[in-house]
Parts: structure tokens; sequence; C-alpha cells
């Protein structure tokens, strides 16, 4: 148990650091699909995973646990990185990296819960954290998994089917 501080620390600040590389995509993503029948929902899942990255900070600071600036940074730049994939096309935006975009948007979504499933795990032996706002979160992961879910299945169906 005396790792704990330093490994939450450490754990925490690898979930910032994602956070901050899904703040980058959902953001790119509204804007590529601004106009676009994806545009609506994309752009309000950026809003919410814009307010996810601030509640995990503010987590991290009730906690007294400092961002690693450097380590977000690092996060911004591997969404960028991420963005240079092979996708059928050189110069221009292929239909099948929506469908990429929408799986990786799913499964940074999917970390956040895990996250905070292992912060709500924690709350029973530390009052700092609050249960109630984890529900929350974790309610609103849930949501955000199915409606991306959805997005993602329907996008695939009409890039992929022959």
């Amino acid at each position: 148990m005396t790792g704990r501080p330093q490994f939450l620390g450490i754990y925490l600040n690898d979930h910032l650091t994602g956070s901050a590389a899904g703040v980058e995509l959902f953001r790119r993503a509204a804007r590529v699909h601004r106009g676009t029948a994806l545009g609506p929902p994309v752009a309000s899942l950026a809003r919410e995973v814009e307010q996810d990255h601030e509640s995990l900070r503010r987590i991290m600071a009730d906690l007294g646990i400092p961002a690693m600036r450097h380590r977000m940074l690092l996060g911004r730049l591997a969404e960028r990185a991420g963005r240079l994939k092979l996708n059928g096309r050189l110069l221009a935006r292929s239909p099948l990296s929506d469908v990429l975009e929408l799986e990786a948007m799913r499964l940074g979504v999917e970390g956040k819960a895990c996250a905070w499933r292992s912060l709500e795990a924690l709350s029973g032996s530390d009052a700092r954290i609050d249960v109630a706002r984890l529900h929350e979160l974790l309610r609103r992961a849930e949501q955000q998994i199915h409606v991306l879910e959805t997005l993602r299945g329907e996008r695939a169906a009409q890039v992929l089917t022959p």
C-alpha cells in the first residue's frame, strides 16, 4: 500500500494524457463534420469530453496530484501522429477515416470509464473522492459509448458495404 499515492499519480496522469489527446481528436472531428449528419452528435460529444477532462483535473487537484503538463503535450502530439494513417487515400480525407476515428474515440471513452471505475473502487478508503460525481461521470461515459457505437456502426455500414 505504500506505493499507492505514487501509482495513483502516475495512473491519473496517464489518463490525463489520454484525455488531452481525446479532447484534440473530438475537437478536430467536430470541425471536420460540421454541416454533416455526424456534426451535431460529435460536437456534443466534444463538449462533454472537454468537461470530463476538466473533471479529471479537478479530481486530481482534490487528491493533491499535480498534472504533469509535459505528458499532456505528448498526448496532443500522439493525437496528431494518429492522423497519419494509411486509409486508402494520400492527399484527401478517406471515408474510412471516419470509421477509424469513431473507433478511436470509443476506445478513449472506454478507457475513461475504466478510470472512473478505478476511482470509484478507491472511494471507500478515500473520502476526498466524490462517489456521486463519479457515478454521474460513469453514466455519461456509458452514454457516450452508446452514441459512438451507433455512429460507428452506421458509418462502417456506409463505408464498408460494397
